[in-house]
């Protein structure tokens, strides 16, 4: 009788181990932007990102990779390069009146667009 207690324990103890299942993880499809899709996307979020701060864009050149901006007496300039290895820098600098918290909120503007 004690037994067939234990063996009852152990049974009822390990069934439901052998209700578990794993699946194996479905492939997912990775889409490729192209290089110039990644530019525009770089470029659009740039842009946006200094009227996000309430600038005027003043100029825009695509062949330089440059968008000129102004607020109050403040320019900030963003300057789109293609490195070696295809990825894209976009770098902010700025002249004029020293407004130290505009090109970080530039800055902020477009890493949160560009989904960082």
């Amino acid at each position: 009788m004690r037994n067939r207690l234990r063996l009852l324990a152990v049974v009822a103890a390990i069934s439901p181990l052998t209700a578990c299942v794993v699946y194996e993880p479905a492939p997912v499809a990775v889409v490729q932007l192209s290089m110039q899709e990644r530019i525009d996307r770089s470029w659009n979020a740039a842009a946006g990102a200094m009227t996000d701060q309430g600038m005027t864009i003043t100029s825009e050149d695509r062949s330089a990779g440059r968008i000129r901006a102004v607020r109050g007496g403040t320019t900030i300039t963003a300057q789109l390069e293609t490195l070696p290895d295809g990825r894209i820098q976009v770098k902010f600098s700025s002249s004029g009146a020293s407004d130290s918290g505009l090109i970080d909120g530039v800055t902020d503007s477009y890493n949160r667009r560009m989904g960082r």
